[in-house]
């Protein structure tokens, strides 16, 4: 243990170099996609949100950093703090390799506040087994890091060995309960089978296995990645656990598991000392082309300040893996969702809204109000939306489109993405059929029998430079990818096909910067 705990280089100097590595990308970075109100590192790739957490008085994301290319390649920590979850600040990269442990890879982890008030990150030290490449598997252990501010770190070391070297063993994810630390993280069995295991500990240093707290059915399934796991409350006040994983080798079917990977989770019991029931099926966080790897965390880990209100607040990764990805060139690569709030609806399921601190970017609005538009026509009601929010609402009783919806980033070359209500689908699409650049397709979220019966749609639609999220009826579905606008204006159009389309109320919010551009 000694030896893996050995520093092969100074993590100064290392930081350093990778500082110096990320402004050299940022000084050639062109900005046409790169994200107004969406944290992304100034140059370089990213991917996984790590440690999230409130911490003193500031909202801390951390986030999986290559800083010497644009794509994937030697994990750091960046990181981007707040007081307000609104206006962010770039903060020194956090991590760098520099132990035996972690040589190739600082790779994603979580963060809590210690029982002795300190900042602490567990995250997974990953080293090629033939220093070079994947070809002879990984070597995957669980680390530990103190801080005193949130910026400044003091690695710990290995905290938990791989048992018994497998291939895949990472991203812990660590919480308080009853007096107990419990930690969760991902592994793959030596028959290739995706787990989730749960470990606990009295004093954060020293760890004991308790269970497999989770084994994917489907034997197709060989890695359950960022695991997460935590409580919510149903209607009637009954506590329910939600279990969340990326899945690794899941196939499509229908709608469902349309990208490289995908990201859900299920709905169940538990108890500590028992064993984790699923009562649901699992079901995605996200049904867009590009979002992945999220964490949650709950606002009260460890504060007692009055930001702290109980919220469960997530963050995802808009993954760009599908080729070609227009963004290689751009001296950066990744951002991460807005942060959602996540909550069970009293339709029994999981919902997940922009954070209410959302509402704190929009500069000005514009309410439409009711807005008609007839079959084969488009209504312009923004010339030119770099970072918008769109509120709106369907008129469901009163819309006889096969399909009708919304496109934005519509620019003068005929490029547009579409968000529509599909009557035939019975669902959102979000498609990019049009897109100049990047891979097209579509992506769908259906809509259940209540809502496809019910009087109204809600949209929230969150309009960046380079992509759309979509929020469904309150949540209830959500859709992340990416949209690489053409040149020119981009205009935002009402279409209605093969019917009319009624928008109840429609209303433009113009956003500010976050301050990371």
């Amino acid at each position: 243990m000694n030896d893996i705990n050995r520093e092969f280089v100074s993590h100064d100097e290392a930081l350093a170099r990778a500082e110096a590595g990320v402004a050299k990308l940022a000084a050639t970075r062109n900005d046409r996609w790169y994200p107004k109100f969406h944290i992304a590192s100034n140059g370089g790739w990213i991917n996984d949100p790590n440690g999230l957490c409130y911490y003193r008085g500031r909202w801390h994301v951390y986030y999986q950093l290559h800083p010497y290319s644009t794509q994937w390649g030697s994990c750091h920590w960046g990181h981007v703090s707040s007081d307000d979850m609104i206006t962010w600040k770039r903060e020194p990269i956090a991590f760098a390799p520099s132990l035996e442990a972690d040589r190739d890879g600082v790779f994603s982890g979580s963060a809590v506040t210690g029982d002795d008030g300190r900042l602490w990150v567990f995250y997974t030290g990953h080293r090629w087994a033939n220093g070079v490449d994947d070809a002879d598997d990984n070597l995957e252990v669980q680390c530990a890091a103190v801080s005193d501010d949130g910026v400044h770190f003091e690695k710990l070391g290995v905290i938990i060995d791989n048992p018994k070297g497998f291939r895949h063993f990472r991203d812990p994810k660590v919480w308080k309960q009853d007096g107990m630390w419990y930690m969760v993280f991902g592994m793959s069995t030596a028959d290739a089978r995706g787990e989730v295991l749960l470990y606990s500990s009295e004093n954060m240093r020293i760890w004991h296995f308790e269970q497999v707290l989770f084994r994917h059915p489907n034997p197709g399934v060989y890695m359950l990645e960022c695991p997460d796991f935590f409580p919510v409350t149903d209607k009637d006040g009954n506590e329910k656990w939600v279990i969340g994983f990326s899945a690794m080798g899941s196939k499509p079917s229908g709608f469902m598991n349309r990208n490289a990977n995908n990201a859900g989770y299920m709905i169940g019991t538990w108890e500590p000392g028992g064993q984790f029931t699923p009562e649901t099926e699992f079901r995605l966080w996200d049904c867009g082309h590009n979002f992945y790897a999220p964490q949650s965390f709950n606002t009260v880990a460890g504060d007692t300040d009055d930001n702290t209100d109980g919220r469960q607040i997530m963050y995802g990764w808009y993954s760009p893996f599908v080729q070609p990805i227009p963004l290689d060139d751009e001296g950066w690569c990744g951002q991460l969702t807005l942060p959602r709030e996540v909550f069970l609806g009293e339709d029994g399921d999981i919902h997940t809204v922009p954070a209410a601190e959302m509402a704190g970017l929009r500069e000005d609005s514009t309410d439409l109000g009711v807005v008609e538009v007839k079959s084969g026509t488009e209504t312009v009601v923004a010339e030119n939306a770099e970072a918008m929010e769109i509120e709106m609402t369907i008129d469901l009783k009163n819309t006889t489109a096969d399909r009708a919806g919304i496109k934005v980033h519509a620019t003068p070359d005929g490029s547009y993405t579409y968000v529509a209500y599909d009557d035939q689908i019975g669902g959102i699409v979000l498609d990019r059929q049009a897109n100049a650049f990047g891979d097209r397709g579509y992506r769908v979220a259906p809509l259940t029998a209540d809502e496809l019966a019910a009087d109204q749609l809600t949209l929230r639609i969150y309009v960046d430079r380079g992509s759309v999220e979509v929020y469904v009826n309150d949540g209830h579905q959500t859709m992340s990818s990416y949209s690489y606008a053409a040149d020119g204006p981009r205009a935002v159009k009402l279409v209605a096909e093969s019917g009319d389309l009624t928008v109840a109320s429609l209303t433009l919010h113009n956003l500010k910067s976050i301050g990371l551009e």
